[in-house]
């Protein structure tokens, strides 16, 4: 919370992230008993208790924290979710803290302390605590404003991916404010959870052996005893040994089929100001299932945004997961203008194909208006295999010249974009269509 720059007291973050993150038969709202004593003493700060218990109260009462409690969203989760809420509150500044001590790692080390708790209450003044509680009462409608306006359904999808959809750090944190402050997320969050079931279903196999069943390929130092050369038998115990020991042994090699290349997916998806709206919604939902759908898979994938520039890549693999909040929150400015961005597409693919034997595979989500110099295309294609997705306007068409240099695309019409049903039923396809195709490239 203080790397988000919002300052609240300990309390408060601890009372409210309580909501979000425990089942509600597991918590009690109220004072500590022991502090009642303490409280009685100071007219000013009991008052300022009974109206923050009242709003955390009506807090617990509120969609957010019965499906919150639910969902077991990570810390990540729960701090941007906070720092939405309490962004509204003009928090008083905090005093310096002139005391040395710090947080301890084991709770059990204050059990003896529990005693000790009013007098140690009573002994420091509360002036801070009851300037914020005094503030958060009259921020108190732009609260419930806010948690009304949070989307249980992103909190949803972020649960589903758990920790694969959230990135570590200060960044994590930014794409989360900006996927709960965006109020066009709603859509595609909605969307993406029609798709996720089938999407879910997806396991990678594993493969089967390329050993030759019979027939020597020529002699090595490494095999199994069964494939030793059986002259080696003829050295003495000691020789035979010491060969074995510094490897020095020969062994029979046999054939082996070449395993195929791995493949690397670069899902590039158009923000341009043209893919506002319902082309958006379409365009991220079906970037986030075509993205776990290969992950799912075994596969790798790069997921990129562009406009008129070629965003940062953001890696998805066994070890990283899905950038889901960056794919919900990401915004693009810059105009639309897709002939550099193929230049440099090109350019980064040469480079990874110089030290990378895996096979680029570029999914383009994008506006059916993409005009890019022929030549530029040629030579992505020259390097990797191309795969599209069209998303027509209003009474528009495809009409591009470089529609042949594709390995395959598909198109999607405006009026199947403002159906809920044939939407996702067409999105599902594509999504199942590509992994089959790449699969067996």
């Amino acid at each position: 919370m203080d790397r988000l720059g919002c300052r609240a007291p300990f309390f408060v973050v601890h009372d409210l992230g309580q909501l979000c993150s425990v089942e509600e038969n597991r918590v009690e709202i109220g004072p500590r008993r022991e502090l009642g004593l303490a409280l009685s003493r100071m007219p000013s700060l009991r008052e300022a208790v009974a109206e923050y218990q009242a709003l955390v109260e009506e807090l617990a009462l509120g969609e957010l924290a019965q499906a919150a409690s639910t969902l077991r969203l990570g810390d990540d989760v729960v701090v941007a979710a906070l720092g939405r809420i309490l962004a509204c509150v003009d928090a008083p500044a905090r005093p310096r803290d002139v005391s040395s001590a710090s947080v301890l790692l084991d709770a059990s080390e204050l059990r003896e302390a529990e005693a000790e708790l009013p007098r140690l209450f009573a002994a420091s003044a509360r002036t801070y605590e009851q300037d914020y509680l005094e503030a958060l009462a009259r921020a108190r409608p732009r609260v419930l404003t806010v948690v009304d306006a949070l989307d249980v359904g992103t909190l949803r999808l972020l649960s589903a991916f758990g920790s694969d959809g959230v990135r570590g750090g200060a960044l994590a944190h930014v794409d989360l404010l900006a996927a709960l402050s965006n109020p066009n997320v709603n859509d595609i969050v909605s969307f993406s959870l029609e798709l996720l079931p089938a999407v879910l279903e997806t396991r990678s196999t594993q493969a089967t052996g390329t050993h030759a069943v019979d027939g020597y390929a020529g002699v090595g130092r490494r095999g199994t005893i069964d494939s030793m050369v059986l002259s080696e038998l003829a050295w003495d115990e000691d020789e035979l040994a010491r060969r074995m020991i510094e490897a020095e042994l020969f062994f029979f090699t046999r054939e082996q089929a070449r395993d195929q290349a791995a493949r690397l997916h670069h899902v590039l998806i158009d923000a341009s100001a043209s893919m506002r709206g319902d082309r958006e919604v379409f365009a991220r939902g079906l970037a986030i299932a075509l993205g776990k759908k290969l992950q799912l898979a075994g596969e790798e994938v790069w997921m990129r945004f562009f406009d008129s520039r070629l965003y940062d890549v953001h890696r998805s693999s066994g070890r990283r997961g899905l950038p889901v909040t960056h794919l919900l929150g990401f915004k693009g400015e810059r105009g639309r203008n897709p002939a550099p961005v193929f230049g440099q597409l090109a350019t980064e693919i040469a480079l990874q194909r110089a030290r990378d034997s895996r096979v680029p595979i570029v999914h383009v989500i994008t506006h059916a208006a993409l005009h890019v110099p022929k030549p530029l295309v040629q030579e992505v294609r020259r390097q990797a295999r191309i795969f599209a997705v069209f998303i027509l306007p209003s009474g528009g068409n495809l009409d591009l010249e470089w529609l042949d240099l594709l390995e395959s695309y598909a198109v999607v019409d405006h009026a199947t974009l403002r159906e809920n049903g044939p939407r996702a039923e067409v999105a599902a396809r594509i999504v199942d269509e590509t992994a089959r195709a790449t699969a067996h490239l």
